[in-house]
Parts: structure tokens; sequence; C-alpha cells
């Protein structure tokens, strides 16, 4: 529907749809709209979303790390890095019962909270295994102690170039500092609202959809100790993903 909804909708139904029409001297049903509606695939409820972003240094921000993809120097480590916050630690008040034939799993809606936890997430772009941290926040002493960490396992000689996003944690004088002390660690920034081109969403797009969505834990203690095993479990089989795109301007066709 091109016109707005009616009174204080904020979208359309079937029934209001027909109301409408009727209003126009076309009489019809609201399961008259629906069959319509739905021969035709028209879903007027939906609406499609988009995300703008005005960094002036776009491209060429997505050069930089799409041209570290896709051609990183000979001596270097790529990491891909992210903060996922507010993971919860819930448990549901009754156990959930596991499938039988017949039956699906069966989980109760109530559930009790037991606090929440950060995950610091690397993504190893060019080898596809991954490093994991389960902290309590994103302050800028624990964005030092997981690139200080990376760097601790990097054999001497090699270059460390780390993408991370916009937080504000990365831009401290304290992350300035650390890196003035180490000439071989850079710090590049991933254009603001373009997640799609950290690599480690991908990662942690799958840790959310395989443990976090419908995982169980009784603390966070018990919830950093499982995302860790899944990590391990992960890196065991870890391949890099496939990237191609090369960072110019996109063309709409």
């Amino acid at each position: 529907m091109t016109e707005p909804p009616p009174d204080a909708a904020t979208r359309w139904t079937m029934e209001a749809i027909a109301r409408r029409l009727n209003e126009y001297g076309v009489a019809m049903s609201a399961s008259q709209v629906w069959r319509i509606c739905r021969s035709l695939d028209l879903k007027p409820w939906q609406t499609e979303s988009w995300m703008t972003s005005h960094d002036p240094e776009f491209w060429a921000k997505a050069a930089d790390v799409c041209g570290l993809y896709l051609n990183p120097p000979d001596n270097a480590v790529v990491w891909s890095v992210d903060e996922k916050s507010g993971v919860q630690a819930k448990s549901r008040v009754n156990p959930t019962r596991p499938a039988v034939p017949g039956i699906p799993r069966r989980r109760e809606f109530e559930y009790r909270r037991h606090g929440t936890a950060v995950l610091f997430a690397g993504l190893n772009v060019h080898e596809g295994d991954v490093a994991g941290w389960v902290t309590d926040s994103t302050r800028t002493e624990n964005v030092i102690d997981f690139l200080a960490d990376r760097d601790a396992q990097t054999p001497a000689g090699m270059q460390l170039h780390y993408f991370v996003g916009n937080l504000s944690a990365h831009f401290t004088p304290k992350v300035e500092a650390f890196l003035d002390d180490r000439p071989h660690i850079f710090l590049h920034n991933t254009p603001t609202h373009a997640s799609w081109l950290n690599q480690v969403e991908l990662f942690v797009s799958i840790l959310e959809r395989r443990l976090l969505r419908n995982g169980e834990f009784a603390s966070v203690d018990d919830l950093a100790e499982r995302i860790i095993a899944f990590i391990n479990d992960h890196n065991r089989r870890a391949r890099p993903f496939r990237w191609t795109y090369d960072g110019r301007p996109l063309k709409v066709a």
C-alpha cells in the first residue's frame, strides 16, 4: 500500500485494506484481500531497510581492508577483530526436554538471568582459526590485553594487522601508546556501518546460531567455558572464508 495505515496504526492488515477498499466503493472481504495478496506475493506489512554510512573515508578504508584480505604482505598476519558485548548467561526455570520420536524438543519460555559477558574474537583471515577471550567489559585495558596476547603468540619479525570496528576504546591514548611501542603492529579501522567488511562477523554469526541462541548456561563462567570449547572445536577444522570483494565502489545495476 502506498497510503499510510489508517488511524493510529503503523502497519496495514488485511481487515484494514478491506475497509479502505470498501470506502472507495470496492466491495471486498479481508479473506479476499488475503487471497489476492497471496496470489501476487504482496506483503503490505513488510518494510525494506537500509543503512547509509556517512564516513568520508569509506572507500579508502574499504580498499585498505580488502587489500589486506586479498594481497597481504608476505611477513604479515591479518586478524579481523570484534567485540560481542552483552552475551547473556541464561538458563530455563525447568530443564529442557529432549526430542523423542514424534515430539520435538520442548523448552520452557521462562528463564533465569545469571549475568552477561563480553567476547573478544579475532579471526586469522588467511588461516581461518579464531582466538577468543571472554571477559567483563570492552574497556581499553581489555582491548590492549587481547592485542598483546595475539602479539605474544606471533613469531618475531612478523607484522600484525588488526581490523577493528569503531568502538571508542580502540582510540584511547593508552592504545596509541601501546602501538607506539610496537611498530610492527598496525590497527586498521573499518568504515562506519560496515560490519559486513569485517570477516570475524561471519564467525560471530555462526557462534550465535549454533551455540548462543539456544544455549542454556548456569553461570557466566559456564557461558565462558562453553564459548571457548566451541571455538576450540571450530579451530580443529577451521578454513579461511573465501573472500572475493576487492573494495571498489559497488555499482547498482
